[in-house]
């Protein structure tokens, strides 16, 4: 199979195949000068020796041809004819002067043919030399036999040959595998290299790609990563010099700046967490954009700090939806307030006059839904609002079995458009210091999810009882299609709805659970949710059956008065 070669890396093949070739026989060239310059020296008149001319000459001829002939182009074997010719020569020179040591140029030759020739080659360069210095004896000696005397000289040449042939070829041979297994290991290095060099593309891509800021940074602090989407982030307020981010950044309330040892990212440089911060960009007054951080440290192999990564996300826009909905549900509950508040007020004065029982019946039905719609109002305007409340809440003794029994029978109707079936234990008074509206808040709103997510035709049961050290404990469990773990997590969020119910005919504001969870905790309880996909729902209240003056005390502590 051909394989394309590049301009430049063809022009450098064949000249190291020249190259090779000529100063291999320019080495057999030079020994040649020197032993002609020692016989020139020492005996002059051999020079003049037919014999011995026609191999000097054969030498520099076969050198000439060494330079003059294109050898990339011819094949290989060709180019051992060189050291072939060489060795011919070489036998020239020693059979017309056998003293002069020109036995020791057959070592050039030999080392070349095994070099570059391997097996063949060795063995061509020791049978050839031998070959011509027996037969050279041999012919000098009248073709009968060889002088005795000459036979240890004429053992040690082949034997000496055969030993430099072989050094050479093993090492040759052990070379070639070095440089095999150099190649390998080259190329495996550079295809790590180039699969380490498209993960970082990739990686460079995708960091690219998303729409969150993040800058990555070694152990020393260094910065070796920023993406894009954090240059763009921080860009419009004004970097400091040779600064990623801005110079000056606010806290969560948008005016008080940080100090800089305390901002995320220079703790994130000595290694800190940041979870969910959140900064302001940009000077009060002016344009500022809300961004949630977070930071990891980067920890190798041996447990030690090896840098980090910190996140940037810009949640303006998030902030400015969260802030509509709840001016929103502000607005609409102070436009309920006031229809609402009307409806009290003419609902009591009717009630002052003198009516029939029955009207008078319905009249305090509708007074004390109406009750409870306002406070209900209350509670989504104390959610809407920015800061922290607690709701008001007035204890006096309660019957929370009398309560769950109110929530029951209010939610019944309700209950029975679906077929569902309430299973209530007996139901023993439990009296105790409460505040009986807000309970019956969290038990309507307990009772009502387990109407509006239970299945058609199934049940919903209703436990009380005392348990351990003074506490009651209400379960409601339904049928229902349960949730996962995912929902679970969320449950108590304000305005949260899971994805399966957000978009079906149930409705619902998310602030149910919320509000009826911080009216337990105020009570000094517990409200928990126990569900599994496919098994229903059971919603637990634990509370305290404490005095009047223990209640209130647990009030105020959560108000977090003295």
């Amino acid at each position: 199979m051909m394989v394309a070669v590049s301009g430049d890396s063809g022009a450098a093949v064949r000249s190291a195949v020249e190259r090779s070739v000529f100063l291999s026989q320019l080495l057999v060239t030079g020994a040649t000068l020197v032993l002609v310059a020692i016989s020139f020296i020492v005996a002059p008149s051999d020079l003049a020796s037919p014999m011995f001319f026609a191999g000097v000459v054969s030498i520099f001829s076969v050198t000439g041809l060494a330079a003059a002939v294109p050898w990339r182009l011819v094949p290989k074997i060709w180019i051992a004819a060189l050291p072939v010719l060489d060795i011919l020569a070489i036998g020239l020179i020693r059979q017309d002067q056998p003293l002069l040591g020109a036995t020791l140029l057959f070592v050039f030759p030999v080392i070349w043919m095994s070099m570059h020739f391997r097996f063949w080659g060795a063995v061509t360069s020791v049978v050839l030399p031998a070959v011509l210095t027996w037969g050279g004896e041999l012919i000098r000696d009248g073709g009968v036999a060889i002088d005795p005397s000459v036979l240890p000289r004429l053992g040690v040449v082949p034997i000496v040959l055969a030993f430099v042939a072989t050094t050479v070829y093993s090492t040759t041979r052990r070379a070639a595998a070095q440089r095999s297994l150099l190649q390998q290991q080259a190329d495996l290095f550079d295809q790590a290299l180039q699969a380490s060099r498209r993960q970082k593309q990739t990686l460079d891509e995708l960091f690219d790609a998303v729409d969150f800021g993040v800058i990555g940074f070694d152990g020393s602090g260094r910065v070796n990563l920023i993406n894009r989407a954090q240059r763009e982030m921080a860009t419009p307020f004004g970097l400091g010099e040779g600064s990623i981010l801005p110079s000056v950044i606010y806290r969560e309330d948008r005016t008080t700046a940080y100090e800089e040892y305390d901002r995320p990212f220079q703790r994130a440089l000595r290694g800190e967490t940041v979870d969910r911060e959140t900064v302001w960009f940009g000077e009060p007054g002016e344009v500022q954009a809300a961004i949630l951080t977070s930071s990891r440290p980067v920890i190798d192999e041996h447990g030690a700090y090896d840098g980090g990564v910190i996140v940037f996300r810009d949640i303006t826009a998030e902030l400015k939806a969260v802030k509509a909905r709840d001016d929103l549900v502000a607005s609409v509950s102070h436009e309920l307030r006031t229809p609402l508040t009307s409806i009290v007020g003419y609902t009591e004065l009717a009630l002052d006059e003198d009516i029939p029982d029955s009207t008078r019946s319905m009249l305090e039905i509708t007074s004390r839904n109406a009750d409870r719609m306002l406070g209900i109002v209350a509670d989504l305007l104390a959610a809407a609002s920015e800061s922290t409340q607690t709701l008001l809440l007035v204890f006096e003794p309660c019957d929370l079995a009398q309560i769950v029994r109110d929530g029951i029978e209010s939610i019944t109707p309700v209950a029975s458009e679906s077929h569902l079936t309430f299973v209530v234990d007996e139901l023993e008074p439990l009296v105790f210091d409460a505040d009986a509206f807000r309970l019956r808040q969290v038990v309507d709103n307990i009772f009502s999810n387990a109407v509006k997510y239970n299945s058609p035709h199934g049940r919903i049961e209703v436990a009380l009882r005392t348990v351990d050290h003074g506490f009651a404990e209400l379960r409601v469990h339904d049928t229902g299609r349960g949730m996962t773990d995912a929902e679970q997590a969320h449950l108590f969020d304000r305005f949260y709805r899971a994805d399966s119910v957000r978009n079906s005919a149930v409705h619902g504001t998310g602030l149910g659970l919320s509000i009826s969870r911080d009216i337990i905790h105020q009570h000094g309880g517990e409200l928990r949710l126990e569900s599994a996909r496919g098994k229903g729902t059971t919603a637990i209240v634990t509370l305290p059956m404490r005095e009047r003056e223990a209640a209130l005390e647990s009030d105020s502590s959560s108000k977090g008065t003295p």
